[in-house]
């Protein structure tokens, strides 16, 4: 059981960072369909200079690419005010189709799932060693705990501070916001590009930290998932890291049944991660109130 709890935690990690990437350009009101392109993208960034140049210079690679994508999500939606989830669904194909076509250059045609150096279990002094919970929480991968200290500073941030009240301002009424004297176009704009450079690490974190290797869409929804748990939150950061909890654990729970050769489908066990979301969604994501400014454009000086 220890085993299969440390095992979701590890699938959740990549979930929760993309999440809370998510979360901060929702909340500015930008919409986060192109989560599953930025962390596609960023998976395959990572892989691919890792294998040439180490594993830190292949998380900066997918930081950047999942940047220059959110970037691109931002000029289309804000400053062309294109339909943002037509331009996140769009981003999310090139983002599958130009990953499958440069992998093939980059590795070969038939080498998809090199394995390439990654990232190993550390375990925390002292903690690694509590009873219980210590392999489970405290023998993860650097990239678990980045996202346990983002969370909290996520939660500050939002909570705390006068940028992330302006934050939420932004996504509320942009309007108001902008009499208010805070940029409306520079807050949407950064929170887009956190976002994107989150959802990069979170590929990584995939890739690196839990494959080590990269295949054709091997994000497989992941990027939806870390939207819904978003949702399914309300909004809240905690929230949404204990929903890719959840998530992580039916994944988790799909793995060790197939290890101990429990006799399920195969394609039930392989479905399980996504019945769990759709679940979520339809029980309890409805109660959440999204920002009221949430997927709407806004020029300077209407009302």
């Amino acid at each position: 059981m220890n085993t299969m709890l440390a095992t979701a935690l590890a699938d959740a990690t990549p979930l929760i960072l993309v999440a809370l990437g998510g979360l901060i350009a929702e909340r500015a009101g930008v919409m986060s369909i192109s989560l599953e392109g930025y962390m596609l993208v960023g998976a395959f960034a990572a892989v691919a200079v890792s294998n040439s140049s180490g594993i830190w210079a292949g998380v900066a690679a997918a930081a950047f690419a999942g940047l220059a994508f959110a970037l691109l999500h931002g000029l289309l939606s804000i400053t062309f005010r294109v339909n943002q989830i037509i331009s996140g669904l769009a981003l999310n194909l090139l983002a599958l189709g130009a990953t499958g076509y440069v992998n093939t250059i980059v590795f070969g045609q038939g080498q998809a799932g090199k394995q390439v150096p990654a990232f190993s279990t550390y375990r925390l002094p002292g903690l690694g060693s509590i009873p219980g919970v210590g392999n489970i929480l405290f023998n993860q991968t650097l990239f678990t705990y980045f996202a346990a200290v983002l969370l909290v500073v996520v939660v500050v941030y939002l909570r705390r501070t006068r940028s992330g009240l302006g934050l939420h301002a932004v996504g509320e009424h942009p309007a108001a916001a902008d009499a208010r004297g805070i940029s409306v176009w520079r807050t949407r704009y950064t929170a887009v590009a956190v976002s994107g450079i989150l959802a990069g690490i979170g590929g990584a974190a995939l890739s690196i930290g839990v494959v080590n290797s990269f295949v054709e869409n091997m994000t497989a929804g992941r990027g939806y998932i870390a939207l819904a748990a978003v949702v399914f939150a309300g909004w809240r950061p905690i929230g949404a890291a204990a929903a890719c909890l959840l998530f992580g654990l039916a994944d988790a729970a799909q793995v060790w049944a197939n290890v101990y050769n429990i006799n399920i489908s195969g394609e039930l066990l392989d479905m399980a991660p996504y019945v769990v979301t759709i679940i979520a969604l339809v029980g309890v994501g409805r109660r959440g109130r999204a920002p009221a400014g949430l997927g709407l454009a806004y020029t300077r000086g209407q009302r």
